[in-house]
Protein backbone atom coordinates (compact mmCIF):
# COMPACT_ATOMS: atom_id res chain seq x y z
CA UNK A 1 0.00 0.00 0.00
CA UNK A 2 1.35 3.39 -0.96
CA UNK A 3 1.28 6.63 1.03
CA UNK A 4 0.67 9.94 -0.73
CA UNK A 5 2.46 13.06 0.50
CA UNK A 6 1.59 16.69 -0.15
CA UNK A 7 4.64 18.91 0.27
CA UNK A 8 4.69 22.71 0.36
CA UNK A 9 8.07 24.11 -0.52
CA UNK A 10 9.95 27.34 -1.07
CA UNK A 11 12.92 28.00 -3.28
CA UNK A 12 15.23 30.70 -4.57
CA UNK A 13 14.91 30.22 -8.32
CA UNK A 14 18.15 32.01 -9.22
CA UNK A 15 20.20 28.87 -9.85
CA UNK A 16 17.38 26.65 -11.12
CA UNK A 17 16.55 26.23 -14.80
CA UNK A 18 12.88 26.32 -13.81
CA UNK A 19 10.67 23.73 -12.14
CA UNK A 20 10.27 21.10 -14.85
CA UNK A 21 12.91 18.43 -15.37
CA UNK A 22 15.19 19.10 -18.36
CA UNK A 23 18.16 17.11 -19.67
CA UNK A 24 21.48 18.21 -18.16
CA UNK A 25 19.84 21.07 -16.24
CA UNK A 26 19.44 21.73 -12.52
CA UNK A 27 15.69 22.05 -11.96
CA UNK A 28 13.44 22.01 -8.90
CA UNK A 29 11.83 18.78 -10.06
CA UNK A 30 15.16 17.00 -10.52
CA UNK A 31 16.50 18.13 -7.14
CA UNK A 32 13.36 17.03 -5.29
CA UNK A 33 13.14 13.78 -7.23
CA UNK A 34 16.66 12.92 -6.16
CA UNK A 35 15.89 13.68 -2.49
CA UNK A 36 12.57 11.81 -2.48
CA UNK A 37 14.11 8.74 -4.09
CA UNK A 38 16.92 8.77 -1.56
CA UNK A 39 14.31 8.89 1.21
CA UNK A 40 12.63 5.90 -0.46
CA UNK A 41 16.00 4.09 -0.50
CA UNK A 42 16.30 4.28 -4.30
CA UNK A 43 13.51 1.88 -5.27
CA UNK A 44 13.57 -0.16 -8.50
CA UNK A 45 10.72 1.99 -9.84
CA UNK A 46 11.72 5.63 -9.30
CA UNK A 47 9.33 7.85 -7.34
CA UNK A 48 7.77 10.52 -9.57
CA UNK A 49 6.84 13.94 -8.22
CA UNK A 50 4.01 16.11 -9.52
CA UNK A 51 3.95 19.90 -9.12
CA UNK A 52 1.09 22.37 -8.82
CA UNK A 53 2.59 24.41 -11.65
CA UNK A 54 5.78 25.13 -13.53
CA UNK A 55 7.96 28.11 -12.76
CA UNK A 56 10.50 29.44 -15.24
CA UNK A 57 14.22 29.84 -14.73
CA UNK A 58 14.87 32.54 -12.14
CA UNK A 59 11.33 32.53 -10.74
CA UNK A 60 10.99 31.95 -7.00
CA UNK A 61 8.41 30.18 -4.85
CA UNK A 62 7.12 30.74 -1.35
CA UNK A 63 4.36 28.13 -1.58
CA UNK A 64 4.89 25.69 -4.45
CA UNK A 65 3.17 22.32 -3.87
CA UNK A 66 4.18 18.86 -5.02
CA UNK A 67 2.86 15.38 -4.34
CA UNK A 68 4.35 11.90 -4.61
CA UNK A 69 3.69 8.33 -3.45
CA UNK A 70 5.91 6.17 -1.29
CA UNK A 71 5.54 2.38 -1.11
CA UNK A 72 5.48 2.62 2.69
CA UNK A 73 4.73 5.26 5.32
CA UNK A 74 7.07 7.74 6.98
CA UNK A 75 5.50 10.27 9.35
CA UNK A 76 4.84 13.72 7.89
CA UNK A 77 7.31 15.30 10.31
CA UNK A 78 9.88 12.61 9.55
CA UNK A 79 9.48 13.30 5.84
CA UNK A 80 9.88 17.06 6.37
CA UNK A 81 13.03 16.66 8.41
CA UNK A 82 14.45 13.98 6.14
CA UNK A 83 13.96 15.93 2.93
CA UNK A 84 15.36 19.13 4.41
CA UNK A 85 18.48 17.27 5.50
CA UNK A 86 19.03 16.16 1.89
CA UNK A 87 18.11 19.31 0.00
CA UNK A 88 20.44 22.19 -0.98
CA UNK A 89 20.19 25.49 0.85
CA UNK A 90 18.30 27.31 -1.92
CA UNK A 91 15.16 25.29 -1.27
CA UNK A 92 13.19 24.31 1.82
CA UNK A 93 10.31 21.98 2.66
CA UNK A 94 7.90 24.06 4.73
CA UNK A 95 5.14 21.56 5.46
CA UNK A 96 4.32 17.92 4.71
CA UNK A 97 0.89 16.29 4.90
CA UNK A 98 -0.23 12.73 4.33
CA UNK A 99 -3.22 13.07 2.00
CA UNK A 100 -5.82 10.79 0.37
CA UNK A 101 -4.63 8.69 -2.55
CA UNK A 102 -6.72 10.71 -5.03
CA UNK A 103 -5.18 14.09 -4.16
CA UNK A 104 -3.36 15.72 -7.08
CA UNK A 105 -1.10 18.77 -6.66
CA UNK A 106 -1.98 20.14 -10.08
CA UNK A 107 -5.54 19.09 -10.85
CA UNK A 108 -7.07 19.77 -7.43
CA UNK A 109 -6.16 23.45 -7.32
CA UNK A 110 -8.93 26.04 -6.95
CA UNK A 111 -6.65 29.06 -7.30
CA UNK A 112 -3.12 30.43 -7.27
CA UNK A 113 -1.53 33.60 -5.97
CA UNK A 114 1.56 35.30 -7.38
CA UNK A 115 3.64 38.19 -6.00
CA UNK A 116 5.87 40.46 -8.06
CA UNK A 117 8.52 42.94 -6.90
CA UNK A 118 9.35 45.68 -9.42
CA UNK A 119 12.44 47.75 -8.59
CA UNK A 120 12.97 51.10 -10.30
CA UNK A 121 16.32 52.88 -10.42
CA UNK A 122 19.01 53.67 -12.98
CA UNK A 123 21.16 50.77 -11.80
CA UNK A 124 20.39 47.62 -9.80
CA UNK A 125 21.41 47.22 -6.17
CA UNK A 126 23.50 44.03 -5.85
CA UNK A 127 21.27 42.59 -3.13
CA UNK A 128 18.14 43.09 -5.24
CA UNK A 129 19.38 41.77 -8.56
CA UNK A 130 18.17 38.17 -8.04
CA UNK A 131 14.95 38.98 -6.16
CA UNK A 132 13.34 41.92 -7.98
CA UNK A 133 12.60 42.79 -11.57
CA UNK A 134 14.58 45.87 -12.63
CA UNK A 135 12.84 48.78 -14.41
CA UNK A 136 15.01 51.76 -15.22
CA UNK A 137 12.21 54.34 -15.04
CA UNK A 138 9.95 55.23 -12.12
CA UNK A 139 6.24 54.42 -12.34
CA UNK A 140 3.21 56.24 -10.92
CA UNK A 141 1.38 53.94 -8.51
CA UNK A 142 -1.88 55.90 -8.93
CA UNK A 143 -1.99 55.19 -12.66
CA UNK A 144 -1.27 51.50 -12.05
CA UNK A 145 -3.99 51.22 -9.41
CA UNK A 146 -6.50 52.85 -11.77
CA UNK A 147 -5.71 50.29 -14.48
CA UNK A 148 -5.70 47.14 -12.31
CA UNK A 149 -9.49 46.57 -12.12
CA UNK A 150 -9.58 46.04 -15.89
CA UNK A 151 -7.65 42.79 -15.42
CA UNK A 152 -10.05 41.41 -12.81
CA UNK A 153 -12.71 38.99 -14.00
CA UNK A 154 -12.89 36.26 -16.63
CA UNK A 155 -11.12 37.19 -19.86
CA UNK A 156 -9.38 35.71 -22.86
CA UNK A 157 -5.75 36.50 -22.04
CA UNK A 158 -4.30 35.65 -25.47
CA UNK A 159 -2.54 39.04 -25.54
CA UNK A 160 -0.86 38.17 -22.24
CA UNK A 161 0.49 34.68 -22.98
CA UNK A 162 3.98 34.04 -24.33
CA UNK A 163 4.70 31.95 -27.39
CA UNK A 164 5.52 28.40 -26.37
CA UNK A 165 2.41 28.04 -24.24
CA UNK A 166 0.85 24.58 -24.50
CA UNK A 167 -2.58 25.80 -23.37
CA UNK A 168 -5.31 25.61 -25.98
CA UNK A 169 -7.75 27.73 -23.97
CA UNK A 170 -6.56 31.19 -22.92
CA UNK A 171 -9.60 32.08 -20.82
CA UNK A 172 -8.69 32.59 -17.18
CA UNK A 173 -10.32 34.39 -14.26
CA UNK A 174 -8.46 36.84 -12.05
CA UNK A 175 -10.16 37.13 -8.67
CA UNK A 176 -8.05 39.95 -7.23
CA UNK A 177 -5.24 42.22 -8.40
CA UNK A 178 -3.51 44.82 -6.28
CA UNK A 179 -0.40 47.00 -6.29
CA UNK A 180 1.30 49.15 -3.69
CA UNK A 181 4.40 51.32 -3.55
CA UNK A 182 7.34 51.05 -1.16
CA UNK A 183 9.12 54.34 -1.90
CA UNK A 184 11.97 53.77 0.55
CA UNK A 185 12.79 50.52 -1.25
CA UNK A 186 12.17 51.99 -4.72
CA UNK A 187 9.73 49.16 -5.34
CA UNK A 188 6.20 48.69 -6.60
CA UNK A 189 4.81 45.33 -5.60
CA UNK A 190 1.94 43.41 -7.14
CA UNK A 191 -0.25 40.47 -6.19
CA UNK A 192 -2.54 38.53 -8.50
CA UNK A 193 -4.92 35.80 -7.39
CA UNK A 194 -6.77 33.78 -9.99
CA UNK A 195 -8.11 30.46 -11.17
CA UNK A 196 -4.81 29.80 -12.91
CA UNK A 197 -2.26 31.62 -15.02
CA UNK A 198 -0.88 31.11 -18.52
CA UNK A 199 2.76 30.91 -19.55
CA UNK A 200 4.42 34.24 -18.57
CA UNK A 201 0.98 35.82 -18.00
CA UNK A 202 1.86 37.54 -14.71
CA UNK A 203 5.16 38.87 -16.06
CA UNK A 204 3.45 40.27 -19.18
CA UNK A 205 0.70 41.89 -17.08
CA UNK A 206 3.34 43.52 -14.86
CA UNK A 207 5.24 44.80 -17.90
CA UNK A 208 2.06 46.42 -19.25
CA UNK A 209 1.16 47.91 -15.87
CA UNK A 210 4.64 49.36 -15.43
CA UNK A 211 4.39 50.97 -18.87
CA UNK A 212 1.05 52.45 -17.80
CA UNK A 213 2.71 53.75 -14.64
CA UNK A 214 5.53 55.27 -16.69
CA UNK A 215 3.04 57.05 -18.95
CA UNK A 216 4.01 54.98 -21.99
CA UNK A 217 0.49 53.56 -22.24
CA UNK A 218 -2.95 54.98 -21.51
CA UNK A 219 -4.54 54.07 -18.18
CA UNK A 220 -7.52 52.57 -20.01
CA UNK A 221 -5.53 50.47 -22.52
CA UNK A 222 -6.11 47.04 -20.97
CA UNK A 223 -9.63 46.39 -22.37
CA UNK A 224 -8.28 47.11 -25.86
CA UNK A 225 -5.33 44.75 -25.30
CA UNK A 226 -7.67 41.99 -24.11
CA UNK A 227 -9.96 42.50 -27.10
CA UNK A 228 -7.07 42.45 -29.58
CA UNK A 229 -6.03 38.89 -28.60
CA UNK A 230 -2.60 39.70 -30.00
CA UNK A 231 0.55 39.03 -28.00
CA UNK A 232 2.47 41.65 -30.02
CA UNK A 233 0.20 44.38 -28.67
CA UNK A 234 1.31 43.74 -25.07
CA UNK A 235 4.99 43.82 -26.05
CA UNK A 236 7.23 43.34 -23.00
CA UNK A 237 7.76 40.68 -20.34
CA UNK A 238 8.89 41.63 -16.83
CA UNK A 239 12.09 39.93 -15.60
CA UNK A 240 11.72 36.50 -14.03
CA UNK A 241 13.72 37.51 -10.95
CA UNK A 242 10.86 39.57 -9.51
CA UNK A 243 8.23 36.81 -9.61
CA UNK A 244 7.22 34.56 -6.71
CA UNK A 245 4.66 31.76 -6.65
CA UNK A 246 3.17 32.75 -3.31
CA UNK A 247 0.36 30.29 -2.61
CA UNK A 248 -1.60 27.43 -4.16
CA UNK A 249 -5.19 26.95 -3.01
CA UNK A 250 -6.97 23.60 -2.63
CA UNK A 251 -9.79 24.72 -0.34
CA UNK A 252 -12.39 27.19 -1.65
CA UNK A 253 -12.99 28.51 1.88
CA UNK A 254 -9.29 29.29 2.29
CA UNK A 255 -9.32 31.08 -1.06
CA UNK A 256 -12.41 33.12 -0.17
CA UNK A 257 -10.95 34.10 3.21
CA UNK A 258 -7.85 35.51 1.48
CA UNK A 259 -9.96 37.29 -1.13
CA UNK A 260 -11.89 39.04 1.65
CA UNK A 261 -8.52 40.32 2.96
CA UNK A 262 -7.70 41.62 -0.53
Amino acid sequence: MTTRYKVTLAYDGTNFAGFQRQPHQRTVESVYSKAVNKMAKDPADPIIIYGAGRTDAGVHALGQVIHFDLPYEISAEGMRRGLNSLLPMDTLVQTVEIVPADFHARYDTVGKRYWYRAYSDEFVEPFKRHFTGHFKFQADIDRIQQALPDLVGKHDFTSFVASGSQAHDHVREIYAAKAWALPADKEIQFEFCGSGFLYNQVRIMVAVLMEIGQGRRAVDCIPQLLAAQDRNQARGTAPASGLYMKKVYYDAKDLQADLIKD
